[in-house]
This record gives C-alpha cells, structure tokens and sequence, in this order.
C-alpha cells in the first residue's frame, strides 16, 4: 500500500498540486510533521520566491518556510514527473467561473490528469485528494473517470477523497492545523487513508459519508455567509432611503443575548469563494430541475452594492456642490478583505470602474496592494497624507485596513462614503468607548 499503515512519515512522501493559499499551508503543515513533501507549482515567479523561502502570503511564517526548504523537509518544484514518488497527491488548484458564470474545471481536470500519469509511472497505489471547491459531484463525476480512463482502478491502483480547504487569509487565529478537517472517500478504505493522513498533522478530523456531503458542506458554509451578507446589503439599502443607521439597527440588534448572529454590509463580496461558491451551487441545480432562488437573489444583491455605492457617492459629491464628473475620488483600500494583499473578486475592481464610466478620477491608497489596475488600466497609488486629501473631492472607504490614519480622513473635511463603518469604529476607539 502507497500510504504505509503504520503512517512512517519518513516513508510516506506528498504531492502538493498547486501552490496558492491552500497548497503552500498545505505542503509547510505536512513537512513540519515530518512528510517528505514536494509543492509543484507551475507559476515560475511564484515558485522561485517560495523556494527562496518568501513566504507570499498574509499570516504565513517565513522564518518556518525557510526553515524547512534548508531541511530538505519541503522541495518546491516544477516538474511533474516529481509526483510519481509520491504517495498523497493533494489537489489543490483553482476553480474559477467561465465568463457565462460556469465552473471552470479545466485546471481539476489538469492536475487529475497529472495525479493518473502519476500513478501510471511511479509508485502504486497512491491517495488522492481534491481540495480545491467544487460542486457536489466533482470528485466522483469528473476526477475518479479521468482516473479509471488511464486504465487505473480504484483501491487496486488508487484511493480518492475529498477534504475541502477552510482557508482565511491573515487569520492567524485559525490555521490548518487548529480548524476542523472534513473528509469523504469514494469508498472506506480511501476515507480511511485520508482520515490517517490529515489526522496526523490536524487537530480533528470530521469524517463524512461521501465526498459529495463533504463538497456540499463546504458550498454551505461559503452560502451561508453570502446569504446573510445579502440580506444585511439590503437592509443596508432600506435604511438608507429611511434615513436610518444601518450600523446602529445591527449593533442594537446584537444586544440580543441569543438567536441572533450580526452580519455586516458593504460595498460587495470579495475573495476566493464567496463570490463564486453560490453559482456551483445554482449550476449543478439545473441538472435537477432546481432554481437555487434565494441564494441566485442573494447573489444579484451583493453582485449589484457597487452601483449602490457609486449613488452614494454620487450623491456626497452633489451635497459638496461638486459633479462627479471631473472630479478625483480616493479609493481607501481595494484588497477584498482588511490586512491582506489579496485582490481576487474584490468590488472596488467594479466600483473604480463605475466611478471611471461617470467621469471621475480614481486614485486609491492601500498599505498591502502596491499596484491595481481595471480593465488593463492602472490606478495610481497614493500615500493618505494631507496633501494627498486636499488634491482629491471624495473619499470612500472600500476596506478598513487597521493601521490607516482613519483621523486624518475625518479631518480632512471632504465628503466620505464609509462603506465599512470604519469612521465610527475609530472615533469609539479613540474615546475608549469601544466598538460596536
């Protein structure tokens, strides 16, 4: 058996397919406990800045990374034929939407290819495990037949499973090896392989029936945040044409000691599944003569805050006696979510466009994103200092990056859209009042 029963660290050696925010977590967590790992990474600049042990990612520790790189404990590498000496291929590469809003398997379907061609030449049987999220389904209907039509068999040449990822970038109270790991097998014995592995570097293991209970798990989880992001955006919208503070109803609301949960607006979902989760979801339901429609309705309401926004910031400019037009608004932040550099899916992509199509100048300071460019057109970056607020008419805060010099922006005097809250949290915190 590829993977020895006794779980011999020394013996067992890992392919970790893809190197992004879960495959590199992945490979540093499986070395430090002793695997032989090899990250292949296909990016050329990525992977030669992790194997000169730069760890390119918010909460990772670099000293760690380097540390195992010397050891030899972690290789980080290009080359596929690599994989054929392992014994745990982890799938671990994006999966995108097609410009129709249709999973995009394509870089799945790769990395199976590469895990059977694996298989075929090297050492046998191997444990497989797709990662990356998906629709229920996706491990059993599109991976195991790339699999068994290389003419591998399941148990005989290969174990398969699924262990969705539970990343959040600059989390550091959260890591892989303190977070709950879900797990199916196509069958048990390959949920067995997989419980052993993971359950030697993590804390607990949550072993489910199928892979499709565990891809369905992790929409669900993704779904469930969105959902209520949605009907908070909405309130948000509400409020706004009320004249009440959408901020202060869902801080009065969370007084209440139970059976309520305080979800927060903004200007649109950002990152790497939130946004694109639900529409796996809605895909695979049409197969079942299913509509999805709560959750489609919660998408259209996220996907449309941008143009939320842009009125709101349409409507500061008029009350300062200013168009919009011709006018130079600072974008405050562009990565999706506060203290990381991570841009993917992010909505001030869609608002700096929006601002642009009515005229305005769109300049943006942000401490962790050095460049961001729309539509293959740079936005000029900025230092938040005085002279920078005289020169601009409108600020709007997309994402509140602690460390920002929020007191500046509200002396500044220029009209602010805080699509955060994040002018209020630092005046409460300022007077040790403390945030809502």
């Amino acid at each position: 058996m590829g993977l020895p029963e006794s779980l011999e660290r020394r013996e067992t050696r890992v392919g970790v397919i893809g190197l992004g925010y879960v495959g590199l977590p992945l490979a540093v967590e499986a070395a430090a406990a002793g695997f032989p790992v090899l990250g292949l990474e296909k990016e050329e600049g990525k992977r030669a800045r992790i194997a000169s042990g730069e760890a390119p990612y918010e909460g990772m520790d670099g000293e760690r990374l380097r540390g195992l790189l010397e050891e030899g404990r972690l290789e980080i590498g290009g080359d596929r034929e690599g994989l054929r000496e392992c014994d745990v291929l982890c799938i671990c590469v994006p999966t995108p939407l097609s410009r129709t809003r249709d999973p995009d398997l394509a870089y799945v379907e790769e990395a199976a290819r590469e895990a059977g061609e694996a298989i075929l030449l090297g050492r046998r049987p191997k444990l497989v495990v797709l990662e990356s999220t998906s629709y229920p389904g996706t491990t059993r209907q599109v991976v195991l037949p790339l699999l068994e039509g290389m003419g591998i068999k399941p148990c005989a040449d290969f174990h398969l499973a699924y262990s969705p990822e539970r990343v959040d970038p600059g989390n550091t109270r959260w890591r892989l090896d303190n977070t709950p790991k879900l797990l199916g097998g196509i069958n048990e014995c390959c949920a067995d392989l997989a419980e052993r592995f993971y359950g030697s570097f993590v804390e607990r293991t949550v072993r489910v029936s199928s892979p499709e209970v565990a891809e369905m798990a992790k929409l669900l989880e993704n779904i469930f945040r969105g959902v209520n992001i949605a009907l908070v955006n909405e309130l948000w919208m509400l409020c706004d044409r009320m004249g009440l503070d959408v901020w202060e109803v869902i801080e009065a609301a969370s007084t209440k000691p139970f059976g309520f949960m305080p979800f927060w607006p903004g200007p649109g979902l950002g990152g790497h599944c939130i946004p694109v989760d639900p529409f796996y979801l809605s895909w695979k339901a049409r197969e079942y003569d299913f509509q999805t429609e709560f959750i489609e309705l919660a998408g259209k309401v996220n996907v449309n805050m941008p143009y939320f926004v842009t009125g709101l910031v349409t409507r500061a400019m008029n009350r300062a006696g200013r168009n919009l037009r011709g006018s130079r608004v600072l974008i405050l932040g562009v990565a999706y979510k506060p203290d990381v550099s991570d841009t993917r899916e992010t909505p001030a992509t869609k608002l700096v466009f929006l601002l642009r199509r009515e005229g305005a100048e769109v300049v943006y300071h942000d401490p962790y994103v050095p460049e961001f460019a729309v539509g293959g057109e740079a936005v000029r970056r900025v230092d938040l200092t005085p002279e920078t607020l005289r020169s601009c008419h409108c600020v709007v805060i997309v994402t509140d990056h602690n460390g920002v010099d929020y007191g500046l922006v509200e002396k500044s005097g220029l009209p602010v859209v805080d699509t955060r809250n994040a002018l209020r949290r630092f005046s409460k915190a300022a007077s040790g009042t403390g945030s809502g």
